[in-house]
């Protein structure tokens, strides 16, 4: 039958139970017992017939099959749809454990459902650090072992000349530089000589005169915009991060409202000129490019004639890593810097040199070669976050007297910051801001 409703009708009036006659393998029986049987199945037969004859109860009455075909018709849909609903409310009702094992899944061990709807579960706010607080984590490593050793020092002593030798050692160790750890331990002598010393004292003394340090040489870079473009050239030994911190100049640049153009100056190796163009892609800049192996300084050329007829407001010119110690290398620096002066007799305007924190006392020697050979008059120190050797950035500025424009304590573009020598000194001294 296509329809489950359909409810087949049985005539029982003619069909006697199994057991109910005798057959003729059966004993015989009385004429007695023979009448009362006949009358025991007639009144069964009539209950039978009376019962097929009554429709169940709160059912659809059967509807008869028509007589000219053997299965029933195609009903409408509604009516399906009735005979559907009428299956479901004539099963059983289902109990609350059995809707609870129905409504929740069997979850494996240590799971649990939540009962909260989406929106009932409150959003946590995203809390972004502080640069200061990025600075800080950046420098724990330095600030750790340094102020870590200060303390041991000054466990159970009084501060008298030994202590204060052993503690200028500790601090030219940490890369600061001869010339800080005697000022620091000047002012620690001045104002507690003989009496006794904690590692807070010292380590708010430190604050201070690393400070003093490095006031002068924090300083905004400054662009010459008068006339355009304003050139900057990066350079640096391998791996100190030139084009990720040109990639980001160039992301505060555009996103101030000027007009930028990068040089991918490193034409030896292809991956350095990909690298640059994502970042021009990045910062909405004008990309320059060559082939690989191409002279660089002829690159440098192109580039500034371009961005003079574009009236570029920046040109930030990459270079091919060098080491200190190659001269055939430094003197194709020295050309581009030579055929650069000759477009424009200050060109380039500012020359950047990146330094790796990790690399430590060779970072001072690095800052001495390019310097002479570049004309470098700017520094960006790199790498802070992976060191525990930041204090070298206190020591070249000690010495060298450059302007250290920017910092940088990670990958990501906020994580080249302004230089602020306070921020730093802090930092340094694990001091809180």
């Amino acid at each position: 039958m296509a329809l489950g409703f359909i409810k087949k009708v049985f005539t029982f009036g003619k069909d006697k139970p199994t057991g109910s006659a005798p057959t003729e393998h059966d004993a015989p029986a009385s004429d007695e017992t023979l009448h009362q049987t006949a009358e025991d199945q007639a009144v069964a037969d009539l209950t039978l017939e009376d019962k097929a004859k009554t429709p169940p109860p709160e059912q659809e009455e059967a509807r008869p099959l028509p007589a000219d075909r053997d299965d029933a018709p195609e009903l409408p849909s509604d009516t399906e749809a009735k005979a559907e609903q009428e299956d479901a409310d004539a099963m059983p009702p289902v109990g609350e454990k059995e809707q609870a094992s129905l409504a929740e899944p069997a979850l494996p061990k240590g799971f649990a459902l939540s009962t909260a709807a989406p929106e009932d579960v409150p959003e946590e706010p995203v809390q972004k650090l502080s640069w200061f607080q990025r600075l800080r984590a950046g420098l724990f490593r330095t600030s750790s072992q340094l102020t870590g050793q200060i303390t041991a020092l000054f466990t159970k002593r009084k501060l008298d000349e030994d202590t204060l030798q052993d503690l200028e050692d500790l601090l030219i160790q940490a890369d600061l530089g001869v010339e800080t750890a005697m000022r620091i331990a000047d002012t620690l002598s001045s104002e507690r000589y003989g009496k006794d010393v904690t590692g807070e004292d010292v380590a708010r003394i430190m604050a201070s005169e690393i400070t003093k340090v490095l006031k002068p040489v924090a300083r905004p870079l400054e662009l010459d915009l008068r006339h355009k473009p304003h050139v900057i050239l990066v350079v640096g030994v391998n791996g100190t991060g030139k084009t990720t911190t040109i990639g980001k100049l160039a992301a505060k640049l555009s996103g101030s409202g000027l007009k930028v153009m990068l040089a991918a100056g490193d034409t030896f190796r292809a991956a350095a000129i990909e690298q640059l163009k994502i970042w021009a892609d990045r910062t909405g800049s004008t990309f320059v490019g060559t082939k690989l192996g191409a002279d660089a300084a002829g690159l440098a050329y192109d580039a500034f004639e371009r961005a003079k007829a574009e009236s570029s407001d920046v040109l930030i010119i990459d270079t091919a890593g060098r080491l200190q110690n190659k001269t055939e290398l430094m003197a194709e620096l020295e050309k581009i810097v030579r055929v650069l002066g000759k477009l424009d007799p200050d060109a380039p305007h500012t020359v950047l040199q990146t330094l790796d924190a990790t690399t430590g006392q060779n970072a001072m020697a690095q800052v001495e070669i390019f310097r002479n050979i570049a004309g470098v008059n700017g520094l960006v120190m790199t790498k802070l976050d992976g060191t525990a050797r930041g204090g070298i950035l206190v020591a070249i500025a000690a010495k060298h007297k450059l302007p250290v424009y920017f910092i940088g304590v990670g990958e990501g573009i906020d994580d080249l910051e302004p230089f602020e020598a306070d921020d730093f000194a802090k930092a340094i001294a694990g001091v809180n801001a």
